[in-house]
């Protein structure tokens, strides 16, 4: 059973970035897709990104040009770069995983989950 862990979040002011990881145990990603979501108070659960096992990607639009998604699949890490950060972008920010190859941009579409970042953005 995979585990995915999360870590890099945090407080930062508007206009900054962050650089989210996750990082695999009891298990690698293996040719899966692999994505990130996010959750603000109040609101549901919406994806921010995915990346195959190649790197192809797909973002929602209101992270385009600011956010990249990227894997070390020798490593079993994902990582999110996120830069000009808005206040709009604070949010608990999910790790999750695919038991398939494709893109998707559902979080039904996902299989494992990870516990979870804070990330607050200040302005």
């Amino acid at each position: 059973q995979v585990q995915l862990v999360e870590s890099g979040g945090g407080l930062v002011q508007a206009g900054g970035s962050l650089r989210l990881s996750c990082a695999a145990s009891g298990g690698t990603f293996g040719n899966r897709a692999m994505g990130w979501f996010r959750q603000a108070p109040g609101k549901e659960r919406d994806f921010v990104a995915a990346i195959t096992y190649f790197g192809t990607t797909y973002y929602t639009d209101s992270v385009k040009e600011r956010f990249t998604i990227s894997r070390d699949n020798a490593k079993n890490t994902l990582y999110l770069q996120m830069n000009s950060l808005t206040p709009e972008d604070t949010a608990v920010y999910y790790c999750a995983g695919r038991a398939a190859y494709g893109l998707a941009r559902s979080d039904r579409d996902y299989d494992y989950w990870g516990p979870g970042t804070q990330v607050t953005v200040s302005s």
